[in-house]
């Protein structure tokens, strides 16, 4: 758990940060001080004489964290976790941490540690209780400051301890505080005094002026006696250790560091120079000294060294190697002295039992095999073993430890069980925290762990211990909130006061905007910011006396407006009052009367939902009805206008181009041409002329003769009939005299006769136009008998012929016919076999005209495929 702004994790309601205000209002009436006089009197002294300069925010910051503290209320016992009220007796630590607690609890804490640490001394230590108690020693439960026995508080006095039993009834001085000016000596021991007035807390550094020098002594300066040792940024410049050279560091607090100045030194001998540092400059080589004692007889095997080799060490007295016989005068030339024959008698490494050889060069041996009966640690066995071998038996240490809770386990034990080396673990009184001392017996020590507890910008704090920030009211912050609201209000919300838990409602309407177009006219209830989850209170129970239209955070309310809502077919007069967010399809009991799909009917169904393009998706249901199917045919007329009827049902918009083939015959009536409805249609009637004539000769005859028309193939009348050019054979009346006219000049003779060339048949046309003579009257006698005669001839010819020219099968026949009797069955046979031949030929005929019409009609299709490609490939923009 996090012990810096614990505030954060517990956040009181609104209606708790209101109680705190009122709380706090009535315990400090109008008449009583606020905590910034209180503040300001308290350092009057102390500014005035520092002139509001060196007066830093940190030499001044801890003794306002207690001031706040002091002044809120909210000092708390770290031991009992209780408040600490302005009546309560209190001591407070006075080696570091500063810290009040309860004076009957620490003089409690005290008298448990100072007499756990009597009791274990006594245990493990040769000396008494008593004798353990005057020397035991007791700490500070936070900072674990030492303290004697002898310093265990027995009066309540105030901060600076000058008054004992100070008054808790005066407003106007701080609790648990004499009023007077401090007048504690100082931490740096500069021979002033503090200038404030009784606080709690460390007194803040001296404010007086004094000279004093700088760390390297050549310059001094007038500072603050807090503040005096300054360093004045130059050349230290005094002389080492090694007295040849001078410090070349900026001027520095404490001793000037070694001498690093390279150079070329020699060794203890002087038969090696090497470049070396100047704090290191004496140094031995690896060299023998080859030097000759005193005696002139042995090399030295000092190795480098300086100044001469000295005595030899072989020279003087003497003894054998065990020490019982000496010999004087014995020369250094002598190896070594003889032994001397009698018992070693040395102590041997087991310091009980001595060397039990004759007198021996060289070291005793080294492990004792004398056997003796030894016991473990802890008694239990006894045994033979030799002297250097421990003896250690199997059996573990059932004993509780100092603790009192886990016992020793240890193999073969003494007695003297060692301290438990497990952790504690026990959940401390602040129930945050678990001991992480040694196992230990007794109560465990309180968490020296603070809380630091601030209003919700951290402009405001103070400190409380750790386990009773859930008792604290938080402290008031006169700064703006600076929590953004989180509702659509936020840029014209009123401003509110930095404060605990969830900002206040918003008191203006929601004016939400639903999906339907309306706005909500409830008060805000949008996004709340979440309350600050680092600092809680008690709530206290409050009756509500008004009811919240809606909870704050959650959505607008479905929509409670009233609209008129139409019938599902849309009809006029027929729409019901609704609530917006109750909105139901209902059908009213007209009929449906929209407009078919092929928009040429309506629906006569009953009043139903109909699809539209322009309704929106979201109004689609699946269980709308869909108008009825129209089925007629198309009635439409095409444009351009035909006889021919579309082969479409009936449809929207206009009717596909009528592709039926149209026959038309040219103006003379020579040839028929083939033309696609829609093509023929489309031209004008000029165009329709022009593309029916066969560009031939017109074949039609003339009115007033039987000559055909020598104009091209025209519409209309053929032009000047009366002009025709024709050559005539004209007769005579008695048809023997013959000549050629023009025909328009037989036309006018005809005319000028009094007759109209249109009534003369063919045969007539120029007859009795020439004038007979007397040729004429003698040829037409014997023409008429000669033709007379040749009638009478043939009729008597042609009847023998005619019987001559008749086949034998057919008189054959006829013959049979005449003679043979027909049956009735062979009537009704007859009869049939014509039925039948009827009857074939009529399918065949019908099969026929069908799939002929059908091979013209996908022949005009294919015909009319082919030329919209050759279109498409001439113009392939179209």
């Amino acid at each position: 758990m996090s012990i810096t702004n614990y505030h954060r994790q517990h956040p009181p309601s609104v209606s708790d940060s209101c109680d705190s205000d009122s709380d706090s209002d009535h315990v400090h009436t109008e008449s009583h001080p606020t905590k910034t006089d209180l503040s300001n009197s308290i350092f009057k002294a102390y500014l005035e004489l520092t002139n509001n300069q060196s007066a830093s925010p940190s030499d001044l910051s801890k003794i306002q964290s207690f001031l706040a503290s002091s002044s809120s209320g909210v000092l708390s016992c770290l031991i009992c976790l209780e408040r600490i009220r302005p009546s309560d007796q209190t001591w407070s630590c006075y080696s570091l941490c500063f810290n009040v607690f309860h004076l009957f609890c620490i003089q409690s804490w005290a008298r448990q540690s100072s007499d756990l640490s009597a009791s274990r001394a006594s245990t493990r230590l040769p000396i008494s209780f008593e004798k353990a108690i005057e020397s035991s020693t007791w700490n500070c439960p936070k900072c674990r400051s030492d303290y004697k026995r002898s310093d265990i508080p027995k009066t309540y006095s105030c901060f600076c301890g000058k008054l004992h039993d100070p008054p808790c009834d005066n407003p106007w001085i701080l609790p648990h505080s004499c009023g007077e000016i401090c007048g504690r000596q100082l931490l740096t021991r500069c021979g002033h005094f503090c200038l404030l007035l009784c606080h709690p807390g460390p007194c803040p550094p001296c404010p007086k002026l004094v000279k004093n020098p700088c760390f390297c002594g050549r310059v001094q300066d007038v500072r603050r006696c807090g503040h005096k040792n300054f360093s004045c940024n130059g050349v230290c410049g005094k002389v080492l250790d090694c007295d040849v050279h001078t410090c070349g560091e900026v001027c520095h607090e404490g001793p000037c560091p070694e001498c690093r100045f390279r150079g070329v030194y020699g060794c203890q001998c002087g038969r090696v120079e090497m470049e070396r540092e100047c704090c290191s400059r004496e140094f031995r080589c690896e060299n023998p000294c080859k030097g000759v004692f005193g005696c002139g007889r042995h090399d030295c095997d000092r190795g480098c060294h300086s100044g001469e080799c000295g005595q030899c060490p072989l020279q003087g007295k003497r003894s054998c190697p065990c020490g019982k016989r000496v010999y004087e005068g014995m020369t250094c030339d002598v190896d070594a002295p003889p032994v001397c024959g009698a018992t070693c008698d040395k102590m041997l490494s087991c310091g009980f039992h001595r060397c039990h050889e004759r007198c021996h060069r060289g070291k005793c041996i080294e492990t004792c095999r004398i056997v003796v009966t030894k016991s473990c640690r802890c008694g239990g066995l006894k045994k033979q073993v030799p002297c250097y071998q421990d003896l250690v038996c199997e059996r573990k240490c059932l004993r509780t430890r100092d603790c009192g809770r886990h016992p020793c386990r240890r193999r073969c034990c003494d007695g003297d069980c060692p301290p438990c080396s497990e952790i504690c673990g026990r959940k401390l009184r602040c129930k945050n925290h678990k001991c992480q001392s040694p196992c230990h017996q007794g109560t465990c020590s309180p968490c020296p762990l603070m809380v630091t507890i601030s209003c919700a910008c951290g402009e405001t704090y103070f400190e409380v211990p750790c386990g009773t920030e859930m008792d604290q009211k938080p402290p008031k912050c006169h700064k703006l909130c600076q929590i953004t609201p989180l509702c659509r209000h936020a840029s014209i919300c009123k401003p509110h006061k930095c404060h605990y838990g969830a900002c206040p409602l918003c008191r203006l309407l929601c004016e939400e905007e639903y999906p339907c177009g309306h706005k909500c006219k409830l008060k805000c209830h949008g996004s709340r910011p979440p309350a600050n989850p680092e600092f809680t209170l008690k709530a206290k129970k409050k009756k509500s006396n008004y009811q919240i239209e809606c909870t704050p955070g959650s959505p607008c309310p479905p929509c409670p407006e009233l609209v008129w809502r139409p019938c599902l077919g849309q009809h006029i007069g027929a729409e019901r009052m609704m609530v917006c967010s109750r909105i139901v399809d209902f059908s009213c009991d007209n009929l449906c009367g929209n407009l078919l799909p092929c928009g040429n009917h309506y629906c006569t169904n009953a009043c139903h939902a109909v699809w539209s393009q322009s309704s929106s998706p979201s109004l689609k249901q699946k269980n709308w009805e869909s108008c009825e199917e129209c089925n007629l045919p198309c009635q439409k007329e095409r444009m351009p206008a035909c006889k021919h009827r579309c082969s479409l049902s009936c449809h929207s918009g206009e009717c596909p181009p009528c592709k039926v083939l149209v026959k038309r015959s040219c103006h003379c009536g020579s040839m028929v041409h083939v033309f696609e409805c829609k093509y023929y249609n489309s031209l004008s009637e000029e165009e329709q002329m022009t593309v029916r004539s066969c560009n031939g000769p017109c074949h039609r005859k003339l009115p007033n003769c039987t000559h055909l028309c020598p104009e091209t193939c025209h519409p209309g009348p053929c032009p000047s009939p009366e002009k025709c050019c024709k050559k005539v054979t004209v007769r005579c009346g008695c048809q023997i005299l013959k000549k050629e006219w023009l025909c328009q000049d037989v036309q006018s003779a005809h005319s000028s006769a009094g007759s109209d060339p249109r009534d003369i048949p063919k045969s007539q046309f120029g007859l009795g136009l020439l004038p007979c003579n007397s040729e004429c009257k003698s040829k037409v006698k014997v023409v008429d008998s000669v033709l007379e005669l040749r009638k009478s001839k043939t009729s008597e010819e042609k009847e023998p012929e005619t019987e001559r020219n008749i086949p034998k099968r057919r008189k054959r026949r006829e013959r049979i016919q005449e003679t043979a009797q027909v049956s009735t069955f062979q009537k009704f046979i007859a009869t049939m076999r014509r039925l039948f031949l009827i009857v074939t030929f009529s399918v065949a005929l019908v099969t026929a005209t069908y799939y002929g019409y059908k091979g013209i009609l996908n022949l005009s299709d294919w015909m009319n495929e082919i030329e919209e490609q050759r279109l498409r490939k001439r113009y392939p923009r179209l």
